[in-house]
């Protein structure tokens, strides 16, 4: 049975062949290529992914990302569609899923997001409710950031705490847009923000996210 991050990085691949190499993403300065590339090299350059959250290895990281976006476009999108070599983490199923399902759902929603006329997409219950549990779990690292306290709330009454502080703004929203925001995408998240208003002002320019 398909998991639900197989079934994310098969969309990922198809999309990313569906615009091309040159597409905007929602990723500030990154095309199609650079979003592929950072895929590829997170999932097989353990060496140079570690980058993504040590600043200390970022320019490593800049150097090894910039030498697959060199790569023919065909070759990184079959790299991604294949997955992470054997001995990867991201190789056992349990890992892949915890790890990737957020990831690729995520970056899909960036290219998709930053074509013209892109209508939202809406999550199957199950993976809805997938999507939520992994929110749950990181809500707070995500919202670290956040200059005001930050609830995440469900249209059914569920909530996360991703930062507690006043004011409070309450951000409520499917679980694929709750993500979205969570995430550092703020501005195509279909959300409704709820608090003061110098609050939300503060809370849509945060820098959410990993």
């Amino acid at each position: 049975m398909s998991t639900h991050a197989q079934r994310e990085r098969l969309l990922f691949a198809d999309l990313l062949e569906t615009v091309g190499p040159n597409a905007p993403t929602l990723c500030d300065g990154w095309k199609a290529r650079d979003l592929a590339a950072h895929a590829v090299v997170r999932e097989r350059r353990s060496d140079a992914a570690a980058g993504i959250v040590l600043k200390a290895l970022a320019p490593r990281l800049e150097r090894v990302q910039a030498e697959y976006a060199a790569k023919p476009y065909e070759e990184l999108i079959q790299l991604i569609r294949t997955g992470p070599p054997r001995l990867s983490p991201y190789a056992l199923k349990q890992v892949d899923e915890a790890a990737n399902t957020v990831e690729f759902f995520v970056h899909t929603e960036d290219v998709r997001r930053a074509q013209p006329e892109w209508t939202p997409r809406e999550p199957d219950p199950v993976f809805a409710d997938a999507l939520w549990a992994r929110l749950e779990r990181v809500a707070r690292m995500l919202g670290r950031r956040s200059p005001v306290g930050l609830v995440l709330r469900l249209p059914d009454g569920r909530t996360a705490v991703a930062h507690r502080g006043t004011p409070v703004v309450t951000v409520t929203g499917g679980a694929g847009e709750l993500t979205l925001f969570a995430f550092g995408r703020q501005s195509s998240a279909r959300v409704e923000l709820d608090g003061d208003e110098n609050a939300v002002a503060k809370l849509r320019e945060a820098k959410l996210g990993l």
